[in-house]
């Protein structure tokens, strides 16, 4: 991007007016700052519809006493969204399409009813448009995201006020190439921050959905409860394009997400104490974020709030060292193994109820696992808006765990360990050791992770099986009758020997 093409963007952004005031405080800046704005690429800067949300956004928090004012913006965060959406996003879902995938979802209950103890939920899976899906996770995607992001703001709300001192106000603090049209009694440090903060977040929030929003095919794919309704839902276009890159019948598709969309629900619904269980640990985590105030203090030594002739502060978080505490370790290791074990016996239970009845089955879930350790929906999720890193190795090892403890203690004893958080099994090394010894021994194919199988070599061996039976058969009948004739023709040669 030229200079021409940044000033052009500025005007589409603030209108001719301010945007050409804005492109003259520009070139005042320092050449090395003036050169770092206008070199960047196109395609990383927000459209001038995500830049104008975010302006009403910021000032319409500052001027509004509005309680809500310290909550992240959902509306901001879904504009962004739908405007980060592939442009063959569909606005209707196809009624044969919806038809099969109701289907799925019937017998997916019924594969489900034979292989775990938990009932279904009641109530329809909600069928879904990726903007539908958008509209229905963002609030819950903001209520996980608050406790980190509110710690964050008070963080930097404590450094501020202290590089503040006495002065107490932050006049000449939003003075610079972006004009900001609040009233001057706008110098509550905290507001501010709080403000940046959440709307930092509502922008990060709506960019990460809208991305994940042509990727997800289930509500329940990042391991947490997004959607109201409790039977969760499925995004079908998704899905239809999912089986196109497989190369297999949508209809496998249909019935495989089915069933870990039902998995899910089931779980969730059947263990009360596992939501609250996980927004207790991400509450925990962010209960302890704190900022290395040195690491800032070194970028904001000099810089003077209340000079009107100071450009505006950024604050480089991503730069700035975290350090987690004890305690938020404790939270995060707790909370990464749980959503763990939630995935993984998700998996162990798919692929209990759908290996006689989903031929390609083994071929969708070592995708899955790709995706997984290509970092996938879920590790998006917790890393965009938590700052937490699940690792999908964690996923693969609670599934081969749920196996062996399927094959060797039943599915009642599986599933009744879901009755008290203490009674959960842990992914510490004892148990990956014991995992791996299971599965070199061989207890069950089942404890194998996905070891592909050749369908079409297995039923031609059936078929070669039954055409030896029949043929053997058929060799044992005509034995029979060559007897019957043999002694037929002995009994009518009897006479002529004896009439010689």
């Amino acid at each position: 991007m030229d200079e021409n093409e940044f000033r052009q963007w500025l005007i589409d952004c603030f209108g001719e007016i301010e945007g050409a005031r804005a492109w003259e405080q520009i070139n005042q800046l320092p050449p090395e700052i003036r050169e770092q704005l206008t070199n960047q690429n196109s395609s990383k800067l927000p459209s001038p519809e995500e830049m104008r949300a975010l302006m009403q956004n910021i000032t319409g928090t500052l001027n509004s006493s509005d309680s809500n004012s310290d909550s992240i913006n959902t509306s901001l965060a879904t504009t962004i969204a739908s405007n980060r959406m592939p442009e063959d996003t569909e606005s209707t879902i196809n009624a044969q399409e919806a038809e099969e995938v109701r289907f799925a979802i019937q017998i997916a209950n019924l594969w489900l009813d034979s292989v775990c103890v938990f009932n279904p939920v009641k109530g329809d899976v909600m069928l879904l448009t990726r903007k539908g899906w958008v509209d229905n996770i963002i609030t819950s995607w903001a209520t996980y995201a608050q406790p980190v992001s509110q710690s964050m703001n008070n963080a930097l709300t404590e450094l501020i006020t202290k590089q503040l001192g006495d002065a107490g106000s932050i006049q000449g603090f939003m003075a610079g190439p972006v004009p900001f049209p609040f009233g001057n009694e706008m110098n509550d440090p905290s507001k501010i921050i709080n403000s940046m903060g959440n709307t930092s977040v509502s922008m990060e929030l709506g960019q990460s959905a809208g991305t994940l929003s042509s990727v997800v095919r289930g509500s329940f794919d990042q391991g947490l409860v997004l959607l109201d309704n409790p039977a969760g839902g499925i995004i079908v276009q998704n899905c239809v394009n999912y089986a196109d890159q497989l190369g297999i019948d949508k209809e496998e598709v249909f019935k495989y997400v089915a069933l870990q969309e039902c998995a899910h629900a089931r779980l969730f619904n059947s263990v009360p104490w596992l939501k609250p269980r996980i927004e207790s640990l991400i509450g925990k985590y962010a209960r302890g974020i704190n900022i290395d105030m040195n690491a800032i203090e070194d970028q904001m030594r000099d810089m003077d709030f209340n000079s009107d002739d100071e450009a505006h502060v950024s604050v480089p978080l991503d730069s700035v060292r975290i350090p987690d505490t004890p305690e938020q370790k404790e939270a995060l290791h707790s909370l990464e193994n749980l959503i763990a074990l939630i995935e993984g016996w998700v998996d162990c239970v798919t692929r209990y109820a759908g290996m006689a009845h989903i031929t390609h089955i083994e071929q969708i879930q070592e995708m899955i696992r790709r995706e997984r350790a290509a970092t996938g929906a879920a590790q998006k999720t917790f890393s965009a808006l938590l700052g937490l890193n699940i690792r999908p190795k964690m996923i693969l090892e609670a599934t081969q765990l749920w196996t062996k403890i399927t094959a060797e203690q039943g599915e009642e004893t599986r599933d009744a360990m879901w009755n008290h958080p203490d009674l959960l099994p842990t992914l510490d090394e004892k148990t990956q050791e014991s995992i791996q010894e299971s599965i070199n021994e061989g207890i069950s194919s089942f404890d194998k992770p996905y070891q592909p199988i050749d369908w079409d070599a297995e039923l031609d061996d059936l078929l070669l099986e039954d055409q030896n039976n029949n043929q053997s058969h058929d060799d044992s009948g005509q034995q029979d009758n060559n007897d019957d004739y043999h002694g037929d023709d002995q009994n009518n040669t009897d006479p002529d020997n004896n009439n010689e």
